[in-house]
């Protein structure tokens, strides 16, 4: 399963050191005819000490996909509660793959510990999550995807970027423009990055002087790795610990960017399931489906899977998956309020508005600044504020 294109918080960084050189003014950034656009592709590409044949090789037939923007218009995993998504992605059978592949490339993982400070269960959580440990890594033309996703003018600052470093794999050898496929996305890989990443952070984990994270479990793996470690990983630390929760705790405390030191949480009675509370970090109390449904303390290294994807829903399940692989047992059985359907979320969201506060896009999409904005209002009505939106939350606005 391949989950939406990860939003990545980082700013785009230079994929070569010979790729410094600013693109040409007046390049056609989106938009407008696309033969044209691509152009000016290959004329910042050639600016930036790539090669006109790398260019030409990647580009010319390239063409748009409009499934590729429909995908970018519908993300609707988003939508999915952190239980439906964690009970259907994390399955026996990923378990136990999970656990048979961290065997098999032991010496693999244990290189990428070594070198970059990553575990393995982490590691393995990301290859099962995005491609079923190399099963399922799409089947959209990787240029094709780039190219569509550059051209449209809702994110060119993200995919342009991409589309530059493609030409750069290309002009390596890493890359084949009619061949290479991956992710909606422009993704490519076991564990699903993206083209500038793996110039930047590619490992050839099998000796054979090639960066094939698509067919080269070792490459892909010690790629992810690195990649993992530049987002800020903090060797030997925790990332995410389920935890039981006190009926009397004060709700409006929860929520990611309200960390406090672990051992505080455990004065004020909150205690984990397995394993003991890292006293001396800080940690923030979440509760993805309010007060009754499972709580986690959420440590620094948890920030990582944020950076990877920003779906607070994915970047939890991955996390618990990753405790899960390391020996962490199945999450309490909980039994969360009610939640909203797309339709309520929206109104809640038209509502929220309305009272002036920014919740985004009004998408249906329980998302960061829709669960501070619903923690807020919470507070104000005397609600329990864990910023779980209910029926009985909406009926009250």
């Amino acid at each position: 399963m391949i989950p939406p294109a990860r939003q990545l918080a980082k700013v785009s960084l230079v994929v070569l050191s010979t790729l410094t050189f600013p693109a040409s003014a007046s390049a056609q950034q989106c938009g407008g005819d696309f033969r044209q656009f691509l152009t000016g592709v290959k004329q910042e590409a050639v600016a930036r000490g790539l090669s006109a044949s790398a260019a030409d090789r990647t580009l010319n037939g390239a063409q748009i996909d409009q499934t590729v923007l429909a995908r970018d218009r519908s993300q609707g995993v988003f939508r999915m509660t952190f239980l439906d998504f964690s009970r259907k992605v994390i399955s026996g059978y990923r378990m136990r793959n999970g656990a048979a592949n961290m065997q098999k490339y032991a010496s693999v993982f244990q290189k990428a510990e070594r070198q970059f400070g990553v575990p393995a269960p982490v590691i393995t959580a990301f290859w099962a999550l995005e491609t079923d440990f190399g099963a399922v890594q799409g089947d959209f033309n990787t240029v094709n995807a780039l190219a569509t996703l550059s051209h449209d003018c809702r994110r060119p600052d993200l995919f342009r970027p991409q589309l530059i470093g493609a030409i750069a794999m290309v002009q390596k050898g890493d890359l084949d423009p009619r061949r290479t496929t991956g992710a909606w996305a422009g993704e490519i890989g076991q564990v699903q990055m993206l083209p500038e990443d793996i110039l930047l952070y590619g490992q050839d984990g099998d000796g054979d002087g090639h960066v094939n994270v698509k067919a080269s479990s070792p490459d892909a793996l010690l790629t992810g790795a690195a990649f993992i470690q530049s987002l800020g990983w903090r060797p030997g630390e925790p990332w995410l610990q389920e935890v039981t929760v006190p009926s009397n705790l004060d709700w409006s405390q929860t929520g990611l960017g309200k960390p406090r030191r672990a051992s505080d949480w455990a004065a004020a009675g909150v205690a984990p399931r397995s394993g003991q509370i890292s006293s001396s970090l800080p940690a923030s109390l979440i509760l993805p489906q309010g007060r009754k449904g499972p709580a986690f303390l959420a440590y620094p290294n948890f920030d990582v899977y944020l950076k990877w994807n920003q779906s607070f829903v994915y970047t939890t399940s991955a996390a618990y998956f990753a405790t899960r692989l390391a020996g962490a047992p199945v999450y309490a059985q909980r039994t969360p309020d009610p939640g909203l359907s797309e339709g309520q979320m929206k109104q809640l969201q038209q509502k929220l508005v309305g009272m002036g506060y920014d919740v985004g896009k009004v998408d249906g999409i329980l998302g960061a600044r829709t669960r501070a904005a619903v923690q807020d209002v919470q507070k104000q009505l005397g609600f329990p504020a864990d910023a779980w939106p209910t029926p009985t939350l909406l009926r009250k606005l």
